[in-house]
């Protein structure tokens, strides 16, 4: 029943941005911890931001200072803004949801939405 649909991936020049969205449905989404990841080709999926109900974030240092997490409980939907990509941030992003705690702990996943940066 827990749905999660990413949305805004595609491929930019490096120093690029994007916005990703992820649209939440079946989840007390306002009470949720909200996270996304990614997973580049042959490697492992990393975390890439976190989002809890009250608005603390967390960020991995590869992307701290260059991506903002952010979410609006009244649409449902979290949304990452990358900023200054490089192409060592090519993958495929996901969406996730846990209970409202840290660190995260995935129980919901979107289905992913590519990002390619490249020159």
């Amino acid at each position: 029943q827990v749905q999660l649909v990413e949305s805004g991936g595609g491929l930019v020049q490096p120093g690029g941005s994007l916005r990703l969205s992820c649209r939440a449905s079946g989840i007390m989404f306002r009470f949720a911890t909200m996270g996304w990841y990614r997973q580049a080709p042959g490697k492992e999926r990393e975390l890439v931001a976190t989002i809890t109900s009250s608005g603390s974030t967390n960020y991995a240092d590869s992307v701290k200072g260059r991506f903002t997490i952010s979410r609006d409980n009244a649409k449902n939907t979290v949304y990452l803004q990358m900023n200054s990509l490089k192409p060592e941030d090519t993958a495929v992003y996901y969406c996730a949801a846990g209970r409202d705690s840290l660190p995260l702990r995935p129980t919901s996943w979107g289905q992913g939405t590519q990002v390619t940066v490249s020159s």
